[in-house]
């Protein structure tokens, strides 16, 4: 079977049928599926949607269980955490519900950890870090779109004089390049290319 489109976070299944991977949505499973709208919630408390997963976490006053439940906790209340917390060896420790966030100075409010300015994220070559509260992902840089030839996904050059996108002089030839355009003023006119008289 072939699928045309290919599937992203899927494997193809029949003629432009994809199967998605649990988490991910759409025709080409390109979407991210968000569980914390599903029927029934999965988390019994609050739900935070990440790439591909959620995570629970628990109200203030109570404390994450192993199967993802929340049980009322009167030391979990004491400290009061804003994502609740968890007890290891009889120590309270607060929690938060995804590895993009860090616990703050005051050791119970959570505080996003910008991946792409400390270098903790990789994006592949033609692609750009976008930070998100509790993670990231990685786009295509400018000029570049993604499109999926010979069996993936890859960041492809828009030909801005092909798609009309670029701003060039109406007395101007349009000259795409990788990631780009120039504007050459046509013969007989003189000018930036943007500006020809």
């Amino acid at each position: 079977a072939t699928c045309g489109h290919g599937c992203k976070y899927g494997e193809c299944m029949g003629p432009n049928k994809c199967k998605c991977f649990p988490g991910f949505t759409g025709k080409t499973c390109n979407q991210d599926l968000n569980e914390c709208g599903l029927k029934p919630r999965p988390c019994e408390h609050r739900c935070m949607n990440t790439h591909g997963s959620y995570k629970c976490y628990c109200l203030n006053g109570y404390m994450l269980m192993p199967d993802g439940t929340c049980a009322s906790s009167r030391t979990c209340a004491m400290v009061n955490c804003q994502y609740g917390c968890e007890e290891v060896k009889g120590q309270v420790q607060c929690l938060c519900p995804s590895g993009g966030l860090q616990l703050g100075p005051n050791g119970r409010t959570c505080t996003d950890i910008d991946e792409c300015s400390t270098g903790k994220a990789v994006c592949s070559y033609n692609r750009r870090c976008v930070n998100t509260f509790g993670s990231f992902y990685c786009k295509c840089q400018l000029g570049y779109e993604l499109k999926y030839t010979s069996g993936r996904y890859n960041c492809a050059d828009v030909n801005e004089c092909v798609t009309n996108t670029h701003r060039c002089n109406l007395h101007a030839e349009c000259l795409n390049t990788q990631g780009s355009f120039q504007c050459k003023c046509k013969q007989g006119y003189r000018g930036s290319g943007f500006d020809c008289a």
